[in-house]
C-alpha cells in the first residue's frame, strides 16, 4: 500500500477487529470506501490485490460471500477431478498390462506327444 493514511487507518481498524469492537466485514467495507475516495489509493496498481489479501486474513470463511465460496469450491472440485482422472488413467494402463498373462490360460492343453518334446 502506498497510502500512509490507509495504512494507519487499517492498523487502527484491525485493532478494533481484534478487540471485537468492529466486525471484520465492516473493516473491509471501510477500506474499500477509503480507496474509492482517495487519489493516492486509486493510483496504486496493487491496491486491489492487497484488499483481497486483507479480506482473506481477517474475514472468516463463513463470512465470505456465498457466490465467492461456491466458485472456490467448484475450482477445488475441478482440480480434484483432474487429479482423480490422471489416477484412473494409470490404473487402466496397469490393467491392460495384466491382460497379456491371460493369453496363456486360453491356449489348448498339450497332447501327451507334445509334452514329451
Amino acid at each position: 500500500m502506498q497510502c500512509e493514511r490507509l495504512i494507519n487507518l487499517a492498523k487502527s481498524w484491525y485493532i478494533s477487529v481484534k478487540e471485537e469492537t468492529m466486525a471484520p466485514a465492516r473493516m473491509v467495507q471501510f477500506i474499500k470506501q477509503h480507496v474509492a475516495g482517495c487519489p493516492v489509493c486509486q493510483e496504486d496498481p496493487d491496491i486491489q490485490e492487497e484488499i483481497e489479501k486483507i479480506t482473506e486474513i481477517i474475514l472468516p470463511e463463513s463470512k465470505i460471500p456465498k457466490a465467492v465460496r461456491m466458485k472456490q469450491e467448484q475450482e477445488a472440485a475441478e482440480e480434484q477431478a483432474e487429479i482423480n482422472g490422471e489416477e484412473e488413467e494409470v490404473e487402466n494402463e496397469s490393467e491392460e498390462d495384466d491382460d497379456f498373462g491371460d493369453e496363456e490360460e486360453n491356449e489348448e492343453p498339450l497332447s501327451p506327444e507334445e509334452e514329451e518334446l
